[in-house]
């Protein structure tokens, strides 16, 4: 009984891995379907971006931030990774219609689909910033081993957060126009060109609030002081994301039985 429970749970688990794979592959082929550029724009935005902001703040405005090119982009990176993952994720149920409406299709598996593409852009993005280290004389430390932790958490943050706005987003459709607006003041609010030790000490506590700031800060950590991120604010943002996700996961799958018929 035990080996054929066994059996059966690792062919589910087989079966995730390829349907998960698939529809990533999916998501990418449609993204850039009938692109010129295809793939290419996953460099090409950041860099834009990268181009814009180190204008403003590195030479009119200046900050004076060493390395500020290398400080910015890697800011830029793991901000675009969370703000593209979590509005595309949100709608995620509902541009989806025909997989939902599929019997037995798990539609927890399409949150996780969307974070796992915007990973994905975000390591192809990554040998450029390697190329900002050298080009600044910073070495590829051991600090480096950190990096799959820092992925973990952020990956699981935004995928806690998705599940939650998907579900509602089933029953309002206003919940992505609101969330875009939440994000485009998030980028303000959060250290992505500028350091948060030019903020005055009390609103240093409030920064701490706010999970992107403590993993931005942690990158940054890796890629630009060769050195280990504080590991306790990690710690501690790692354990509210995987208690978020849990209690996420239990709202979405509740909703689930009714997405069929909102969609």
């Amino acid at each position: 009984m035990r080996l054929a429970f066994n059996a059966k749970r690792n062919n589910r688990l087989g079966y995730l891995y390829d349907l998960l794979h698939e529809l990533v592959l999916r998501d990418l082929k449609l993204r850039y379907r009938r692109s010129v550029l295809g793939i290419l724009w996953t460099l090409l935005n950041p860099l834009a971006q990268l181009l814009v902001l180190n204008l403003v703040f590195g030479l009119v405005l200046q900050l004076n931030i060493p390395n500020y090119t290398l400080f910015l982009f890697t800011g830029l990176l793991a901000w675009n990774w969370f703000q593209s993952s979590l509005y595309a994720g949100t709608g995620s149920i509902v541009d989806n219609r025909e997989l939902i409406h599929r019997p037995g299709f798990p539609a927890a598996i399409l949150p996780v689909v969307t974070v796992a593409s915007y990973f994905i852009h975000f390591l192809l993005a990554l040998p450029i910033l390697l190329v900002f280290m050298l080009l600044s004389g910073i070495p590829i430390s051991g600090a480096f081993f950190a990096l799959p932790v820092i992925f973990a958490i952020q990956f699981i943050l935004s995928l806690g957060l998705i599940y939650l706005f998907a579900a509602i987003q089933v029953t309002f459709r206003d919940t992505q126009y609101l969330l875009g607006v939440l994000l485009f003041l998030g980028f303000y609010l959060t250290p992505v060109f500028y350091d948060t030790a030019a903020l005055p000490p009390q609103l240093q506590p409030l920064y701490r609030l706010n999970p992107m700031a403590t993993i931005i800060e942690s990158y940054r950590s890796v890629f630009i002081q060769a050195e280990l991120p504080a590991g306790l604010p990690l710690l501690l943002w790692g354990l509210v994301s995987v208690a978020l996700l849990w209690f996420t996961a239990h709202v979405f799958q509740k909703a689930n039985y009714r997405f069929v018929e909102e969609l």
